[in-house]
């Protein structure tokens, strides 16, 4: 399984996230709809209602920033490191 690491940010509205965690899958969008499945509501935080990546959130697996933020398809092995960072905004 990949291994999953999140900001802070995320953790605050999900206590019981471990972070890091590990999920299922074989792209970015199988693993977020895994994480899902354990923590309910945790994808509304990162895709919107059409699965598309929210403008203020980032996704790197193995230190790269995902290309495909429309569907999530970019590939994802075992042994992949995945970060989650939410950006935070405002004035």
């Amino acid at each position: 399984m990949a291994k999953v690491k999140f900001t802070t940010h995320l953790v605050r509205y999900f206590p019981t996230l471990e972070n890091p965690t590990t999920a299922e899958g074989n792209t970015v969008a199988d693993v977020v709809n895994n994480l899902n499945k354990t923590y309910p509501g945790l994808a509304d935080y990162i895709v919107d209602e059409r699965g598309v990546l929210r403008k203020h959130v980032n996704i790197f697996v193995r230190g790269d920033l995902i290309h495909d933020r429309q569907t999530l398809q970019d590939p994802v092995t075992l042994e992949d490191e995945i970060f989650i960072f939410q950006a935070l905004s405002g004035g």
